[in-house]
């Protein structure tokens, strides 16, 4: 089954330096965080600055919960992770 992204809030994990987002399987809320590094990739402009990875991810948004919905469909987590990450590598 497809996630589901409804819940349009993210917010910047600056001591993981990452962006953290959730994603529903049915009722089951799923954590996710994309490393700024993958952020980079996508948007080699944006600022340096939480600001800056914000408005990247609302940018790359559709491309990111893609690349979290095959993620989490083939278990692309550790299993002593609570959250899935997304890294430079899944883009």
């Amino acid at each position: 089954m497809k996630l589901t992204f409804p819940n349009p809030s993210r917010s910047f994990d600056e001591s993981g330096e990452r962006v953290r987002f959730w994603g529903y399987d049915r009722a089951i809320e799923v954590s996710f965080f994309v490393e700024v590094g993958a952020l980079k990739r996508l948007c080699p402009d944006m600022g340096v600055a939480e600001t800056g990875f914000l408005k990247a991810f609302d940018e790359m948004r559709e491309q990111i919960h893609e690349v979290a919905d095959k993620i989490y469909a083939r278990g692309g987590r550790d299993k002593d992770a609570y959250a899935y990450v997304l890294s430079v590598a899944d883009f």
